[in-house]
């Protein structure tokens, strides 16, 4: 064991933030630490590296043992370059290495006793400096800053030029070249693009010390952790898995807890009724049953009704029409801006239902295509064109959409005049806002309350096309799943920027990878994109011919040509199914006239018509087995 966390208690102005949390955490352990906004997973964090104390409880590291801590926004201030920087953390192996050509100089002219010591120092320095990799400091210094997104060529860069997210990376690249026996970050991945964070998670999973992090993204949780923590009522809960076991098995607890809670709800207030009809009774005898069922009430421990469990934003997003098959089409679509050149020759076709995520670096322009499609930016050359019937609906990241100056009320009120004041406050308590925060002005809200706004109105809008841009930045997880689970049941379709990868395993089924000012697409989620991006890359690893390149793209045209042959004959058989149930229908309706025909007593004396009528029904029979047989056959 690394890491002992036990009963650890804080509070901040009388309100307590963690009662009484204990965990520990195991050598080369990977844990995450998980919670609701403001449930005190960063001030944990904080005593636990010593940053911050606490009221009461104790922290137990391993003798001898290592730590290092990054918090959220921590950055490097300092003149020296990037590449200065991070070699003074191994500037002691450097000193070392000078030191050992040093030695070899003096071997040259050192004799008898003096040449004895030197060569043992010689041998001493290098062997500790062997151990300890000084040989590849430099490439180790290279690696990690390539991994966080830095380019050679940057290297030489001063550190006080940098923006904020850049000394933040610095400062991880620091920590990441220390090497503690316990590794501590607080939301590392705030400023990586996504081949920085795939970077990370492979550092991470290789690491040789334990870790515990702080993380809203799920997939790399996923991808890096064996443990959760959970912060929640104040105290520390502790499962076992990665983020999705974690999340199950606490659906699981959850709708058990608020089991048990219903039935002894319902058990005390079935004693409480009963209690009652005694004591209407008004005898000795009653009274005393009364009397004595009361005290074994008040000896019930009374559960806590679980939290969360009403208290989560409610999302539904109905289209108020259907669009036509074809959403957005576009020709030859290019964008620059000076000195950056985007994207060029765009060709993209976006069908009805398809739920596609764009992904890329920051930078390529993945925002700027969605603003061209809402009108918010023009493109240099090209067009696009929306289908017919397409209503869309548009969240924005920064949610410029926004007025400052209005209230939630008055944000949504004008926005939507027919609706009254009942259905607005509704609409707004569904996404969390009560009473008197309708009327805070929208410049007062946090980030995830002006998400939530910002989801609420794209609620209200019933698009059928949903433009999105981050949609998950600031939401926590409940309101992420929540946002995931409202997408998958729309039946509209959808187009959205996101750095989410849970987000987009869960939503996507089309993939588009703006990379070298170009589009790549993948039919499936992220895990599927993944899969197919490694095999694209082994074959260009592997020196692959022109004739296997031109292969890959026969193959990935098929696939596409094969996903729509599959999808035109699921309609097919879709609407052959709503035939058959049609004919079903029509069958069952003939034989019912049948029957009451053949019952008739001005036909039950007509052979000739009974005949044609039992006939018919023989006929009718045989085409119902047909149909159910078929029916069967094709609902397989």
């Amino acid at each position: 064991m690394i890491l002992q966390v036990s009963g650890i208690n804080k509070s901040f102005d009388g309100t307590d933030i963690l009662t009484d949390c204990s965990f520990h955490i195991e050598e080369n352990e990977k844990c995450a630490l998980v919670g609701a906004n403001g449930t005190g997973k960063s001030t944990l964090l904080k005593i636990i590296a010593g940053v911050l104390g606490s009221d009461s409880g104790n922290i137990s590291v391993k003798s001898g043992a290592t730590t290092g801590y990054l918090a959220q926004q921590e950055a490097v201030n300092s003149e020296n370059t990037i590449w200065s920087e991070l070699q003074s953390v191994k500037q002691w192996l450097l000193d070392e290495e000078a030191e050992i050509r040093q030695l070899e100089l003096d071997m040259k002219h050192a004799e008898g006793d003096g040449l004895k010591a030197v060569m043992d120092k010689y041998t001493r320095l290098t062997h500790d400096f062997e151990i300890n990799d000084g040989f590849s400091v430099k490439s180790e210094i290279t690696g990690v800053l390539k991994g966080l997104g830095f380019k050679e060529d940057e290297f030489d860069k001063s550190v006080s030029t940098l923006s904020g997210g850049q000394k933040t990376r610095v400062a991880l690249a620091k920590l990441l070249l220390t090497k503690p026996d316990l590794i501590m970050l607080d939301e590392p991945t705030n400023h990586l693009d996504l081949s920085s964070i795939e970077w990370l998670e492979s550092f991470l999973q290789g690491y040789k010390g334990a870790v515990l992090v702080v993380a809203h993204d799920r997939y790399f949780l996923d991808r890096i952790v064996t443990k959760v923590i959970d912060i929640e009522d104040r105290t520390a809960h502790v499962y076992d898995g990665n983020y999705t076991s974690f999340s199950e098995k606490k659906r699981t607890f959850r709708e058990a807890s608020l089991r048990a809670y219903m039935n002894q709800q319902a058990e005390i207030s079935h004693q409480e009724e009963v209690i009652e009809k005694l004591k209407s009774f008004n005898r000795e005898k009653s009274i005393k049953r009364a009397e004595s069922r009361e005290k074994m009430l008040d000896k019930i421990d009374r559960l806590e009704k679980p939290k969360d469990i009403n208290d989560a934003m409610k999302l539904k997003i109905t289209p108020s029409i259907v669009s036509g098959r074809d959403v957005l089409k576009t020709e030859s679509l290019s964008k620059s801006f000076p000195g950056n050149p985007l994207f060029s020759d765009v060709q993209l076709d976006i069908r009805r239902g398809e739920r596609v995520a764009v992904i890329g670096n920051n930078g390529t322009g993945k925002t700027t295509l969605l603003k061209i499609f809402t009108g918010l930016e023009r493109a240099d050359s090209g067009s696009f064109r929306l289908g017919t019937n397409v209503r869309i609906g548009y969240y924005d990241q920064e949610h410029q959409v926004l007025h400052a100056d209005k209230t939630l009320f008055q944000e949504i009120s004008d926005e939507y005049p027919e609706m009254d004041n009942t259905r607005i406050r509704n609409t707004l308590a569904a996404f969390l806002f009560y009473g008197d925060d309708v009327f805070k002005q929208v410049s007062a809200l946090s980030g995830g309350e002006r998400g939530r706004l910002s989801l609420a109105q794209l609620m209200l809008s019933k698009a059928n096309f949903l433009i999105l841009d981050e949609p998950t930045n600031h939401l926590d997880a409940t309101s992420k799943e929540i946002l995931e689970n409202a997408l998958n049941e729309y039946e509209g379709t959808l187009l959205y920027v996101s750095h989410d990868r849970y987000f987009i395993n869960r939503t996507a089924t089309r993939i588009l990878e703006l990379e070298n000012r170009s589009f790549t697409g993948y039919l499936g989620n992220y895990d599927y994109y993944l899969e197919k991006k490694k095999d694209r890359l082994d074959i260009a690893a592997g020196g692959s011919t022109s004739s296997e390149q031109s292969k890959a793209v026969t193959e990935n045209k098929l696939s596409w040509q094969e996903q729509k042959a599959a999808e035109a004959e699921k309609r097919k058989k879709e609407n052959r199914i709503k035939k058959i149930e049609a004919d079903i229908e029509a069958t069952e309706c003939r034989n019912t006239e049948i029957e009451n025909l053949m019952s008739d007593p001005a036909i039950a004396t007509d052979v000739e018509k009974l005949t044609e009528l039992s006939n018919e029904a023989g006929e009718l029979a045989d085409k119902l087995n047909s149909l159910y047989e078929e029916w069967e056959k094709l609902n397989e």
